[in-house]
């Protein structure tokens, strides 16, 4: 059988050791008789899987102990909508548009009070974060709102702006873990796990305590976040598997030397794979050098009229989920935490091929 590496930038591609356990504790976890599937949510067994889940998760980003973790569902978006329920408290936001993800969060929040627009990067073309100064924040926003790394244009952000004691909250969904980050910074850190975590289901929050408390009486308990604190996430159902998975990966990530380690491995990735781009004629990438992801890479062939050869090409080498975004077009690798360095040599290979041959 061919090789497979998944490129998709989500649901994505998950540490095989991740899922070789998975597999050896599906029908019986550590001797209960049940598969995490079936135990209930407020058992014992369970109980243990979450506690550790959030234990490893606070150790891997270091986080303090006067914010909290919540393990929620409804995906990033269904936090557009409770970021400003939770925060906004009769007062404006800020929120910057650098990317189609953003962009979104601006849409769904709208419905919930004034916003107003720090920065606008769409007549751009989504390739860079602005120079913060030209930012126009308000110093009086309930919270400066941001997306650190647009998983559609390949755009992270390196640095933040000085919110001037503003929350920062900030969606890092595809490049949570993927280096260190000071938690201090932020008020509220948000991401769906189907990126960098484990499978699609569960998304996590990570809210400084103080933030709490402060929700419009209209918000439903389920995205209430002080509601879901006092109750560990759990006033319904949480996704069970889900936080089983993720607690897997966790300890996949603190084996491998924690975020510190796994940053260098994606430097080397990145860097793999940018200088194939940047030394070829045959293929561009868009994205202003200071603000390249290094978990998503989008790249297109400077003749878009071999897109379709491109992909069926990689596919019959075990190259898989390389279109692009159909909002972007071209192509996109996705090369997460979970991305063996193999996957992005074959890539490379794969381009170079390629290009010689047409």
């Amino acid at each position: 059988m061919t090789q497979i590496y998944n490129f998709s930038a989500g649901p994505a591609v998950l540490p095989k050791p991740v899922l070789v356990r998975a597999q050896t504790e599906m029908l019986d976890w550590h001797g209960s008789g049940m598969s995490v599937m079936e135990m209930s949510h407020r058992g014992k067994a369970f109980l243990s899987i979450l506690e550790k889940t959030e234990n490893d998760f606070r150790t891997l980003l270091n986080v303090p102990s006067h914010y909290k973790v919540l393990f929620l569902q409804g995906g990033a978006i269904a936090e557009n909508a409770a970021i400003p329920l939770n925060l906004l408290g009769g007062k404006g936001a800020d929120y910057a548009i650098t990317g189609g993800w953003s962009k979104r969060s601006v849409e769904d929040a709208r419905a919930y009070g004034t916003i107003n627009i720090a920065t606008n990067t769409e007549g751009e073309g989504f390739t860079h974060v602005p120079d913060f100064a030209n930012w126009k924040l308000n110093q009086d926003a309930a919270y400066l709102h941001i997306c650190t790394n647009e998983t559609l244009q390949g755009v992270e952000f390196n640095g933040l702006p000085n919110a001037h004691g503003v929350p920062i909250v900030a969606d890092m969904s595809s490049h949570i873990l993927s280096r260190p980050v000071d938690v201090r910074q932020f008020g509220v850190i948000y991401a769906g796990a189907q990126k960098n975590i484990g499978p699609a289901g569960l998304c996590i929050v990570v809210v400084r305590e103080d933030l709490l408390g402060k929700a419009s009486p209209l918000t439903p308990a389920v995205l209430n976040w002080k509601v879901q604190a006092e109750n560990q996430s759990m006033i319904n159902t949480p996704p069970t598997y889900s936080i089983y998975i993720a607690g897997l990966v966790f300890e996949w990530l603190l084996a491998q030397g924690g975020v510190e380690a796994i940053e260098k491995v994606n430097i080397t990735k990145a860097k793999l794979l940018y200088d194939a781009i940047d030394s070829s004629d045959f293929y561009v990438n868009k994205v202003a050098v200071k603000n390249r992801s290094r978990m998503n890479i989008p790249f297109f062939l400077r003749d878009e009229s071999l897109n379709e050869a491109f992909l069926k090409g990689a596919e019959a080498q075990g190259l898989l989920q390389l279109k692009g975004h159909r909002s972007v077009g071209g192509m996109r690798a996705s090369i997460y935490n979970a991305m063996p360095i193999e996957g992005v040599q074959a890539l490379v290979t794969y381009m170079k091929q390629f290009e010689n041959h047409h």
